[in-house]
């Protein structure tokens, strides 16, 4: 259709060519493709002259306005890539979502009016693409897949317990000392599990080291684990990021800190195929260095 119209403004098959930057010999065959896939000629060609047939005439208004279409989905399909505009959907494990997430996705709905947002936050690993995600938040040692992961920071596990539990408890000094603590138990659905902890310095010990604690409670999930903490019901291991505010308060104090696991590396991931959308791009620009700078002090 190109071809044609060009041929038929232009007023020649080389003018034509010339102008689409092909060779006359294509700008014929292209013109005899459409003339055999509509059935009708639609110039009569002479070695002077191009010449309209009867429904060549007609049909050029066609090819006109249909060329004119695909330009204008063109136009609209570079827009939508650089311009972001739709979806975002994002996962991130609960907490995580409720205290850094959400809060972000606000200024940067502000930022970005076109764009729209579903945040789900889930403490379980989501498959990108099977739930139809863009974005993850990890906070994980992440296997090799074909992933595309950002580093933004790392949290630590740690022990903390209220002021008032501490004044009725002394504190421990090592983790052994847990045996004789009331202790929280998060995330009980997955059972009794040793709390494992660095050997400590002075240690030539490199292995953590397991302690199996007796749960005086078991609770589903961490913010019930905080809560019963910050009411002196025990001691509670959960993420720094967690309790963060809480220790700043004064509400909780951080216990065995010199006998803390190696610190968990947090990312962004996505898939690779897109990266092409605009949405993403735009908040992965503007969330890393927000997120960075959240977790630098954790």
């Amino acid at each position: 259709m190109t071809a044609f119209v060009a041929a038929v403004d232009e007023g020649s098959l080389a003018a034509a060519a010339r102008k689409l930057g092909h060779s006359p010999a294509n700008v014929t065959r292209a013109i005899t493709a459409l003339e055999d896939w509509v059935g009708a000629q639609l110039l009569r060609r002479t070695t002077r002259a191009l010449h309209l047939t009867e429904f060549g005439d007609g049909y050029l208004a066609t090819c006109r306005k249909v060329l004119a279409e695909l330009n204008t989905a063109k136009l609209g399909a570079a827009a939508q890539r650089d311009e972001p505009r739709g979806l975002l959907t994002l996962t991130a494990p609960l907490l995580f979502g409720q205290l850094r997430i959400r809060p972000l996705l606000h200024e940067y709905l502000d930022a970005y009016p076109e764009v729209q947002a579903r945040l789900v936050s889930l403490d379980r690993i989501v498959n990108l693409i099977e739930e139809g995600i863009d974005v993850a938040v990890r906070l994980a040692h992440l296997p090799d897949s074909n992933l595309v992961a950002v580093r933004l920071g790392q949290v630590r596990q740690v022990l903390c317990a209220s002021p008032a539990y501490l004044a009725r408890h002394k504190a421990p000094k090592v983790p052994a000392d847990l045996l004789q603590h009331a202790c929280l138990m998060a995330n009980s659905a997955a059972g009794v599990e040793p709390w494992s902890f660095a050997p400590g310095p002075g240690s030539k010990r490199k292995a953590l080291q397991p302690v199996a604690i007796r749960p005086r409670i078991f609770l589903t999930g961490a913010a019930s684990a905080i809560d019963s903490a910050l009411e002196g019901h025990g001691i509670a291991r959960v993420l720094s990021y967690q309790v963060e505010e809480h220790v700043a308060a004064g509400r909780l104090k951080l216990l065995l800190t010199n006998f803390e696991p190696p610190p968990i590396p947090v990312h962004l991931v996505f898939g690779a195929a897109n990266q092409a959308t605009a949405r993403l791009r735009s908040f992965i620009d503007f969330a890393t260095p927000r997120l960075r700078a959240g977790l630098s002090g954790s």
